[in-house]
C-alpha cells in the first residue's frame, strides 16, 4: 500500500477536483495501513469500539462496491462481505484475511475508477435498489468522498493508538 498522496489540484474543473479528492482520501487510507501487520490492522481502536483499520478497508471496499456497482452501473452484485446485506459485517474483522480484503478494497477501486470514467457527465443517475432513489454522479462522488474523509479521521486516531504515527 502506498504512502504517497495525489496532489489536488488548485483549479479545475468540477470532476477533475472530486475525482482528485477521492484519490487523495483512497490514498490516505492506504497510508494510514501502510507498515503495519496483521495484528496491528485487526487492533480495537478503543474499547468498547471493535473498529479497526481492517474493518476500515473492509467496509470502504463495501462502500466503493456500493455506490459505484450497485447504484451507478446498476449491477446485481451482492455485497463484499455479506451477501444478505448487512453493511455493518464488513466491520467484523474475526477470521478475516488481510491480503483478501486489500485485494478486495483495490479491486473495487478499479472498478469504481473504471464507471466514473466511462460516465459522460456527472449528471448520469442510477437507483439504489435499497430505497428506489435516484443518485446522481456528482452525489455518489460526493458522498464517498465525505465517507472517507470521516473514516479517515478514525483511521488517524486507531494508528496513533497502534504505534504513535501521526500525520500522513
Amino acid at each position: 500500500m502506498t504512502t504517497t498522496r495525489t496532489d489536488v489540484p488548485r483549479t479545475g474543473g468540477e470532476r477533475e477536483l472530486l475525482r482528485a479528492y477521492l484519490d487523495f482520501h483512497r490514498e490516505t487510507l492506504a497510508g494510514k495501513c501502510a507498515g503495519l501487520g496483521d495484528e496491528e490492522l485487526r487492533r480495537a481502536a478503543a474499547p468498547p469500539s471493535s473498529l479497526s483499520l481492517l474493518g476500515l478497508v473492509r467496509h470502504m471496499a463495501e462502500v466503493e462496491r456500493s455506490w459505484f456497482r450497485r447504484v451507478v452501473d446498476g449491477q446485481d452484485v451482492p455485497l463484499v462481505w455479506s451477501p444478505g446485506g448487512d453493511f455493518q459485517a464488513a466491520f467484523d474483522v474475526a477470521g478475516a484475511s488481510v491480503a483478501e480484503a486489500r485485494a478486495a478494497w483495490e479491486a473495487e477501486i478499479g472498478h469504481a475508477r473504471r464507471i466514473e470514467r466511462a460516465a459522460a457527465s456527472l449528471e448520469v443517475t442510477g437507483v439504489d435498489r435499497r430505497s428506489g432513489e435516484e443518485y446522481s454522479l456528482r452525489r455518489v462522488l460526493v458522498h464517498v468522498i465525505q465517507e472517507y474523509a470521516r473514516h479517515n479521521g478514525h483511521a488517524d486516531l486507531i494508528r496513533e493508538r497502534i504505534d504513535g504515527a501521526t500525520g500522513v
